[in-house]
């Protein structure tokens, strides 16, 4: 069976469930665990033999019951109606509370099949399918499709874990990682950058042993809060051949805002999580929803702020090698907020050579009302003079038109930026905008010419939008319609935190 096929029948079993109430995440829950199992399975029986150990059922205190049943597929995929349901409950708990790899792909697990008919349905159409026969290409892509079609259901608010994966690939493409080198994501959501990454690095290298045993096992490291999405970041990284069943954990649950852990890395490629505050929901004394922003108070950061994205921008400047280099996802505030905005970017084009901005259209995202833009930047070493001497912009925004279904951005249309940007050797590099082409969408500002843009602007245009003048060449009103959407929910969104910030209460 194609791949193809095989993402088909899942899904169309995930209809069948809907009627239940189960949501497509939580469905893509319940697959991450039985594949896990499944998968764990054949790995102990020929030709592999791994002799991978699971636990007994364990009781509430955690502790494995004396000839308790082992939490394992065979015992699991022979029980059949409220036997199953039943013993799939208490496996759940059980591994929940194993160490590695294995604990948190089970952490806060719940079974949220309630049907035990439907849950043999599901056991079944796993238990058809010779899961460690298959490339790690084909489970990858038939993992990866089922973690797309989860971000395309905007109820769930999965889109904002999964970044668009033309754009990665076409970051990945400027970077280029090397053999033998780290690669961190500090919000890694279900890992892309890691996979993609994964690939280039095995693409094109001719790697040897320890390159491959590197590549393997010791090149990613990751923080993901939300446990959920950290189980589907650790499964989509097992299946594409990432890490050990039985090994450790690469993808940290801890907040890496919090603090500096000391860890330096090679690359950090990154699409830090939409929204600007960082904050917490408690109950004020009156019984209401009250948001608190949250400001990380640390010694290596330049300015103490609550804005999320300045402050992730600034722990990937912390995380990097003095050689390391970044390229990260961030919104339009970051590029013009004033204040602690302004003084970021002043460090930032001091201590680092900012040398590229990319500026996306609207239409790109899997969360609504997101203008983005990705800034690429290489650590330096400590000087008196500012790294960047220039900062070479390609305007992929203005008259470009996307929509995620009838219009989505691929990889081919962002081949000119990576051609321009040049990868090979970027310091060669020639607009494509001058006096006599003012259309060109490639230009570069000098480090005095941003100094002297009011708060330090980085939020430069200098295409004619073709809408407000050429009235017979609109795009398609469905577009237009996705757009006017798109800026009435970015509006929204900053009437929101405006309105947290001076009453402090959570606006729904």
């Amino acid at each position: 069976m194609t791949d193809s096929a095989i993402i088909s029948k899942i899904w169309n079993l995930a209809n069948v469930l809907r009627d239940d109430g189960v949501s497509y995440g939580d469905y893509l829950e319940q697959i991450t665990y039985l594949l896990f199992l499944k998968m764990a399975d054949e790995l102990n029986k020929p030709p592999y033999n791994k002799g991978l150990e699971f636990p007994r059922l364990k009781d509430v205190e955690g502790k494995e019951i004396k000839d308790g049943e082992f939490c394992e597929w065979e015992t699991l995929s022979a029980k059949r109606g409220a036997e199953l349901e039943s013993f799939y409950n208490q496996l759940l708990r059980s591994l929940s509370t194993e160490k590695g790899i294995l604990g948190q792909i089970f952490t806060k697990s719940q079974n949220k099949i309630q049907d035990p008919a439907k849950l043999s349905r599901v056991i079944n159409m796993i238990d058809k399918e010779q899961w460690s026969m298959m490339g790690a290409d084909i489970k990858g892509r038939i993992y990866e499709g089922l973690l797309e079609k989860n971000a395309e259901d905007t109820k769930s608010g999965a889109g904002q874990y999964f970044t668009p994966r033309p754009l990665i690939k076409t970051m990945v493409k400027c970077v280029q990682p090397k053999p033998l080198k780290t690669v961190a994501d500090p919000a890694c959501g279900t890992g892309g950058f890691f996979l993609a990454s994964y690939d280039w690095i095995a693409d094109n290298h001719n790697l040897d042993r320890e390159e491959k045993e590197f590549l393997k096992n010791k090149t990613f490291h990751g923080n993901e809060i939300v446990a959920n999405t950290r189980r589907l970041c650790l499964m989509n990284m097992y299946l594409h051949n990432i890490g050990e069943i039985a090994g450790e954990s690469y993808i940290s649950p801890n907040d890496a805002l919090v603090a500096d852990d000391g860890n330096r890395f090679d690359y950090v490629l990154t699409n830090p999580p939409f929204g600007k505050k960082s904050s917490y929901t408690v109950t004020n004394e009156a019984g209401e929803a009250q948001k608190e922003n949250i400001s990380y108070n640390r010694q290596d950061f330049w300015e103490t702020t609550s804005n999320k994205q300045l402050n992730f921008l600034q722990h990937i400047k912390t995380m990097l090698k003095i050689t390391g280099k970044a390229a990260v996802v961030l919104p339009d505030n970051v590029l013009f907020e004033g204040g602690a905005g302004e003084e970021v970017r002043k460090q930032l084009m001091k201590t680092t050579d900012l040398h590229t901005i990319l500026r996306l259209p609207t239409g790109v995202f899997y969360a609504n009302g997101v203008k983005a833009n990705v800034l690429f930047f290489d650590n330096k070493a400590a000087s008196k003079e500012a790294h960047t001497k220039e900062i070479w912009f390609y305007d992929y925004r203005t008259n470009i038109h996307h929509t995620l279904k009838k219009k989505p951005m691929t990889a081919s249309d962002l081949e000119e930026f990576v051609k321009l940007y040049n990868p090979e050797n970027r310091h060669k590099r020639t607009e494509t905008w001058s006096e006599q082409n003012p259309d060109g969408r490639w230009r570069k500002f000098t480090y005095e010419e941003i100094l002297e843009r009011d708060k330090t602007n980085l939020d430069i245009f200098w295409l004619r939008d073709k809408s407000l003048t050429d009235l017979d060449n609109l795009p398609d009103p469905d577009v237009l319609a996705g757009e006017i959407i798109e800026n009435l929910e970015s509006g929204l969104q900053s009437f929101k935190d405006l309105m947290e910030t001076v009453n402090g209460k959570s606006v729904e």
